[in-house]
């Protein structure tokens, strides 16, 4: 019933917003003269786009005509929110969260649920979430936005989540000018970063373009022993083949050498069973631990587009990862006086992964009855190819851990054996279809038919193998326009996913199938600088993977149990206003609520906050005052929790109580090129869980830090 009230609320609400616009009328109106693609951020200085998305759909549509919540971190809230990662964009953006179980481990939440797919240029990657380091400290600086589709996204990613897709679209080389900028940072915890972003035109026809991105960064933590160095290398072309095809191509690197990475962390309880309190900057890691990883991507794009309208496009994609670790794990509960009674548990991992996609598609208008509509079909094709091996070594009892400073020895490491591999094969054939069946209703249909196998062994499982033919994802939508200015909309899509999480006797679990419900509305104001959205969502499934809180019996080290959850449901609402609000004045605001149980009415992933309100603004000063833009915003999450047994095996709850962290920003242009710019963030100094999760174990968040970084464009 509350949902139900709010959606007509925000139905009401937003023609207001549209009539009071035109009461009060528009600023005039400001022309920019860009070199840029029409669907790119950088250069527009605006939290929201007028471009197209083809996240949730293949059509590539406008946010308002897309019948699901979209939300874009432009570049222009990159450069004022200071944020570095893909970990900092989910932090910040609308309706997802980060579950930072560990210092370089991360899982992506949304609605609920688990974030498994990233896209790059609308291209899905699988996520080996269990085995990633270097996907969630992922660098920005080679892309142009990050686009977030929340809800059910199979049409486009094929097997996936009812939670949400994050789309990094890439930066382009469209300059037929040199052009760029180049960047210098300085930072709380030493930290050091320099970047440099060149565009130039090939030839003089400036038919072919090019772009170099280059950055660097080095920096130590508010955890003692850790330090990471990055590296990232992007190198794109554009060439107009004619004047009607276009070839996209490029190279990218990104190199991550991390030292005192965190392998699980800090103990909950003591051994008496009272609650531990460590400090902020307290580490279960050793000096010798590292972790680092290398991921490097080709990528091409053909394009043509026919007199008719028409396009026709292909798209290739691989990438190949590599990391290398040795790390540490501490287990146990130490006795409050002596610090005994923990336990170390090395290990040290070489991995491997491949992935190679192909994409074809074509897409364009059709005139039917009347009505001019369009279409996409397509096919897609992904194989991912993982290898692990394992180097073997002894642990012991650990020494007195109040008093830790990671000194502990490093083993000695057996020579690398096999640990484990998989293949991951789709195949896919999609279309969908937008008819325009009157003035102010468009219908939205497809579906897409997926080839799904997973095959492999381990150490300690027997080899397996699982096959999904012909499983198809329908997907309906409508938009109907209630004025110029504002729609509403509804959609729905099913949901299929296989899972990787196994049982007791270390089954894998049967893939996940549900179905997805939206109903929502979108408002565009200003011109299209500002937006404005109300969303309800319902979310079913049935075979969610929920924690058993036992290990399966053999595996080193410990690989968590899981159960199959029937009846798991996410209801709840979205509100999101992004854009500008006046000239020189920008905002993103958002919150989000949601109730997810299982069929008995119990909580799921309850360490996943039901809560979330994200706000932050800028505001350039008027007059003799105009180099000066100020800023801040903050970010609230409810409380969350899990329940857990004490080391003298009592049930207890651990609990994360709500909590804001304030960010403020200031900028200051020294010159048309040249500005200089501040970040502080948690300016509160709030001490914060980052995490709380399996084998009752907790990290804290980043306590009060800053940046002040130099950029001047050319």
């Amino acid at each position: 019933m509350a949902l139900n009230r709010l959606s007509l609320c925000m139905a009401m609400a937003l023609p207001a917003m549209a009539a009071a616009q035109q009461a009060v009328g528009t600023l005039p109106a400001v022309q920019v003269q860009s070199e840029v693609a029409s669907d790119t951020t950088e250069g527009s200085g605006q939290y929201s786009t007028a471009g197209k998305s083809s996240t949730a759909t293949p059509l590539g549509l406008a946010l308002r005509d897309t019948p699901q919540s979209v939300s874009v971190v432009t570049q222009q809230r990159i450069e004022d929110q200071g944020l570095a990662t893909i970990t900092d964009v989910v932090n910040n953006a609308t309706g997802v969260s980060v579950n930072q179980y560990e210092t370089h481990r991360a899982q992506f939440t949304a609605r609920g649920f688990d974030i498994n797919t990233l896209m790059i240029d609308g291209v899905p990657t699988s996520w080996e979430q269990a085995w990633s380091s270097g996907e969630a400290m992922t660098s920005l600086a080679i892309y142009d936005r990050v686009e977030v589709v929340r809800g059910a996204t199979g049409l486009t990613t094929g097997a996936g989540d009812p939670s949400a897709a994050i789309n990094l679209v890439r930066k382009r080389a469209h300059s037929k000018e040199f052009t760029g900028q180049a960047e210098l940072e300085l930072g709380s915890w030493s930290q050091r970063r320099a970047m440099v972003d060149l565009s130039t035109p090939l030839n003089q026809a400036k038919t072919v373009r090019g772009r170099v991105v280059a950055e660097a960064s080095s920096k130590d933590s508010h955890i003692d022993l850790l330090h990471d160095d990055s590296k990232t290398l992007f190198a794109t072309v554009e060439a107009d083949l004619t004047a009607r095809t276009q070839l996209r191509a490029g190279l990218s690197r990104q190199d991550n050498d991390t030292r005192g990475a965190m392998w699980g962390g800090l103990p909950v309880w003591f051994a008496d069973g009272s609650r531990a309190e460590w400090d902020r900057s307290k580490t279960t890691s050793a000096d010798w631990v590292r972790w680092d990883s290398v991921t490097d991507t080709a990528f091409a794009a053909l394009e043509h587009q026919f007199d008719n309208g028409w396009k026709l496009g292909a798209t290739y994609n691989r990438s190949k990862r590599k990391a290398d670790s040795r790390l540490l794990y501490l287990l146990g509960a130490p006795d409050r006086s002596s610090g005994l009674g923990m336990f170390t548990w090395p290990g040290s991992y070489k991995v491997a992964t491949t992935q190679d996609d192909l994409g074809l598609q074509a897409s364009g208008p059709f005139e039917w009855l009347g009505r001019r509509h369009e279409l996409a079909l397509g096919f897609t094709h992904s194989k991912q190819k993982f290898n692990a091996d394992s180097r073997a070594a002894s642990g012991g009892l650990a020494p007195d851990f109040n008093n830790w400073d990671g000194s502990y020895p490093e083993p000695t490491w057996a020579p690398l054996s096999y640990y484990g591999d998989h293949t991951v094969t789709q195949n896919a054939v999609y279309g969908a279809v937008r008819l325009h069946v009157a003035e102010p209703l468009r219908v939205i249909a497809g579906a897409r038919l997926t080839r799904y196998e997973r095959s492999g062994d381990d150490a300690f499982s027997a080899p397996f193998s699982m096959k999904f033919s012909h499983e198809v994802t329908p997907y309906l939508g409508m938009v109907y326009d209630l004025s110029d200015a504002v729609s509403a909309y509804a959609s729905y899509t099913s949901i299929f996913q296989p899972q990787q999480e196994r049982d007791i006797h270390g089954n894998y679990l049967d893939p996940i199938e549900g179905k997805s419900f939206e109903l929502g509305a979108k408002g565009e104001f200003m011109d299209g600088r500002l937006h404005a959205s109300a969303a309800v969502f319902h979310i079913k499934q049935q075979n969610l993977a929920q924690s058993t809180g036992q290990n399966i019996p053999g595996t080193v080290p410990p690989e968590t149990a899981y159960r199959a959850a029937d009846g798991a449901k996410s209801r709840g609402f979205e509100l999101e206003l992004s854009g500008e609000l006046a000239r020189g004045w920008n905002m993103t605001a958002s919150y989000t609520q949601f109730k997810a149980t299982d069929a008995d009415g119990a909580d799921v992933n309850s360490i996943y906050p039901r809560r979330l309100l994200k706000l932050f603004t800028t505001y350039r000063l008027p007059g003799a005052w105009n180099q000066l833009t100020l800023g801040g915003g903050v970010t609230w999450q409810g409380k969350t929790h899990t329940d857990a047994l004490t080391p003298l095996g009592a049930p207890e709850r651990i609990q994360q109580n709500a909590y804001a962290l304030v960010g403020l920003m200031a900028r200051y242009d020294l010159s048309r090129q040249l500005s200089l710019q501040l970040n502080v963030n948690n300016v509160t100094d709030k001490s914060y869980y980052g995490m709380f999760a399996a084998f009752s174990q907790f990290t804290y968040g980043a306590p009060r830090n800053a940046t002040v970084a130099l950029r001047y464009k050319f």
